[in-house]
């Protein structure tokens, strides 16, 4: 029973602090994108290719999520944008409460689009929103083609799952066609993208969808 109780007041607590930042980003007409994968699947490296694709004409913004370093942070930095690293000693996800006292970092009046990579986990991360409008997963073929069917949830509430890395396919033993039958099974409005980050095959439909969602902000 105690368990219980405190689990719902840390929800309670969390879904208090994403009304106040779902505020901020609507106030602003910014579109705020929460990336979410297994570690090593390739969040920072689609976003470094998708910052030099799009800015300038695209001001984006990026808040990185990770256990104790700031090196996603300063890969991001390198090109000129707004970033801020959150270190959640140890916690395995952020929450709208890590992300609302981060946001003062940021000039929400110069930002087009709003990242958040969140911390390397299947599983934590599924269950806090943080006040986004869109939830990527990120899959990479080394993973195995079962991350679908094993960890649910977060697929459950995945607006677009990009499946990086098919440049490995011929490879790596990896059932494509499964994992996106099994993807749709679980949500069947589920935009899926097939990319490599190395090649940059596939890449350009993310881009689109990219300018898609900042379009309809009308930015």
């Amino acid at each position: 029973m105690t368990r219980i109780k405190v689990f719902s007041n840390i929800m309670k607590s969390n879904e208090d602090m994403v009304l106040k930042n779902r505020q901020i980003f609507n106030a602003h007409q910014i579109p705020v994108i929460n990336m979410m994968s297994s570690p090593g699947s390739g969040k920072t490296s689609i976003l470094e290719k998708t910052i030099k694709k799009l800015c300038p004409k695209i001001n984006i913004a990026v808040l990185e999520g990770d256990l104790q370093t700031d090196r996603d942070a300063r890969r991001i930095a390198k090109y000129g944008v707004q970033v801020a690293q959150i270190n959640t000693d140890g916690a395995c996800h952020l929450d709208a409460n890590m992300v609302n006292r981060a946001l003062s970092a940021f000039d929400f009046s110069k930002i087009d689009l709003f990242f958040i990579e969140n911390v390397g986990n299947l599983v934590c991360p599924a269950g806090f929103d943080l006040g986004e409008n869109y939830r990527v997963n990120l899959v990479s073929i080394p993973e195995g083609d079962d991350k679908v069917i094993k960890y649910p949830v977060i697929f459950r509430k995945c607006d677009v799952l990009l499946i990086n890395k098919i440049d490995l396919l011929p490879y790596i033993s990896f059932n494509l066609e499964r994992l996106k039958s099994e993807a749709l099974n679980i949500r069947p409005d589920m935009k899926i993208l097939e990319i490599s980050c190395l090649t940059d095959e596939g890449i350009q439909d993310w881009y689109k969808w990219l300018e898609g969602i900042v379009a309809k902000k009308g930015i």
